[in-house]
């Protein structure tokens, strides 16, 4: 044990210390001199740090310790590995071997992605386990359950209540979620059929399952835009599952959409906070973008249009009263989202030669209303659209509630939208670093020590003796995020060493194809 010691002008006694009896000239790993940035939200210090196995075993001034690998991070900054709230990596990219070791992560320094966000991805949470371990994950996975793969389950995209014996298998698939499998949350997606047919009832059932097993309710609320139920509404429904049920309620890639709730971030947030001082568990995640993206039939189509599923949707575009019926909704939904010219279709299969371009010019070309256009796009294909309809003040509002933790809502990593690679090394250069709208402490703290208290991950998103090693070493002078809209598939740049669960995922700046990731579960994480 070394001796206790002043570390700079920061009167903090810290103990160098192994947790499993190494010795200080066994460690396998110590970063030394770096500027700690530790994920609570306190300021820097200065500290060595030693890890040993998964761990982290001292912290302090470690001396003539020595180690298997010296780093001198004393030009650098040490934070815990970043936690990615909102994530679709666990559809697509953690099933398959050749992406699951997920690069563009990892550049940006996240080392844990809570995933199946959305309502998406399966019921059978240890089906999907097991392929994710089997595809050898780079980074942690936590995994929620999906309210819309539930749904589909028992009842298809049938556009009605649940019957009392289909509710209670509902909730027979939460639960084996959470007490078999090990879910974290339950997640909804409130714009995506079948899940928009749920009305808060059966929302509240289910998360009080949830809320039996200490998981947390996770969800893309109904309404982003004022274009069916409301904004506000929307997120005092999020309140109302999370009082009801007794659990955390996150609003996730919380903003606000389109003209008529531009300024409007005052609103949702005085909500919010009257919830919190009630004391109801209420918070949100965020992306540091103006644009979001999605599918085009979950921006425009109106919840009844997608009944019954694909086809269904389709034939009714096919009909000319209905696709009227249909029309008059969209053009009130595009209007919603600031008009033609702010959508940009960025992935279309049948017709590479549109993406990257926007409505309402692929309209004028063809001599059509971008309705219509719409319609025809949707008939073929559900195209993956970017909607350029936030407003910076509203991002910086929300940006700076100390409830305001951070995701990505990466939707695969070939998606067309800069988010999934520059998500976090975009709010830490442009937000804390350049703007100086929050600290460079509270932006860490915002994606490390805050989402892995409030969503229940022990022993990570913090520096300390006993915490798992996932780390990262970064240059601040050089971080920044190079993703464009043009150019989406960019790595982040910055991050010289990232670790996790104590193996270099990144070291000195390159990737070292070590995948030392895990799937986590809520019993035993």
């Amino acid at each position: 044990m070394t001796n206790l010691r002043w570390i700079g002008t920061i009167s903090l006694q810290l103990l160098s210390v192994s947790l499993f009896g190494a010795s200080e000239a066994d460690y396998d790993t110590i970063v030394r001199g770096a500027q700690v940035i530790d994920g609570t939200g306190a300021p820097p210090q200065r500290a060595d740090i030693g890890i040993k196995g998964d761990r982290i075993v001292a912290f302090g001034d470690l001396g003539s310790a020595r180690a298997r690998t010296e780093i001198d991070a004393h030009r650098l900054i040490v934070a815990p590995g970043f936690i990615d709230l909102h994530s679709h990596l666990g559809d697509h990219e953690l099933l398959r071997p050749d992406l699951a070791g997920c690069e563009p992560m990892l550049a940006q320094g996240v080392t844990t992605a809570f995933i199946n966000a959305d309502g998406w991805g399966v019921v059978d949470l240890a089906s999907q386990r097991d392929l994710m371990e089997k595809a050898g994950p780079g980074l942690n996975a936590a995994p929620m359950i999906g309210h819309r793969a539930v749904r589909i389950a028992v009842l298809k995209f049938v556009d009605r209540a649940p019957d009392a014996t289909q509710l209670d298998r509902m909730r027979e698939l939460v639960r084996t979620a959470f007490a078999r499998d090990g879910a974290f949350g339950l997640s909804t997606g409130l714009t995506y059929p079948p899940a928009n047919f749920a009305q808060t009832d059966e929302l509240i059932e289910l998360a009080k399952v949830a809320s039996e097993y200490g998981g947390f309710y996770h969800s893309h609320i109904r309404d982003e835009s004022d274009a069916t139920t409301g904004w506000i509404p929307a997120v005092d429904e999020l309140i109302r599952i999370a009082r009801e049920a007794k659990l955390t309620g996150v609003v996730t890639h919380i903003k606000a959409t389109g003209p008529k709730t531009w300024g409007r971030s005052r609103e949702a947030i005085a909500h919010i906070e009257a919830a919190r001082a009630a004391g109801v568990s209420v918070w949100a995640d965020q992306y540091p973008y103006e644009a979001s993206a999605t599918l085009l039939s979950a921006m425009l189509l109106p919840g009844w249009a997608q009944a019954g599923g694909p086809e269904q949707m389709r034939a009714r575009l096919g009909e000319p009263q209905t696709r009227q019926k249909i029309r008059t909704e969209m053009v009130a939904k595009i209007e919603s989202r600031s008009g033609p010219a702010s959508f940009v279709i960025a992935r279309f299969p049948p017709d590479r030669s549109l993406e990257g371009r926007h409505l309402d010019e692929i309209a004028r070309q063809r001599g059509m209303e971008p309705a219509d256009l719409a319609i025809e796009l949707l008939r073929a294909a559900d195209p993956f659209a970017i909607s350029f309809s936030m407003r910076d003040e509203d991002v910086v509002s929300f940006m700076r509630q100390p409830w305001t933790m951070t995701g990505s809502d990466g939707f695969g990593l070939a998606e067309a939208h800069p988010r999934s690679y520059g998500a976090f090394a975009r709010k830490l250069r442009v937000f804390a670093l350049d703007r100086k709208i929050i600290s460079l402490e509270r932006a860490i703290e915002s994606m490390s020590g805050q989402p892995a208290k409030v969503l229940h991950l022990r022993d990570r998103g913090v520096i300390r003796v006993g915490a798992f090693a996932d780390l990262v070493v970064f240059d601040a002078a050089k971080l920044r995020d190079t993703a464009t809209y043009e150019k989406p598939h960019a790595l982040a740049e910055g991050m010289v060493h990232v670790f996790v669960n104590g193996r270099a995922a990144i070291s000195n700046g390159e990737f070292t194809g070590i995948r030392a990731g895990r799937v986590l579960s809520r019993a035993s994480n």
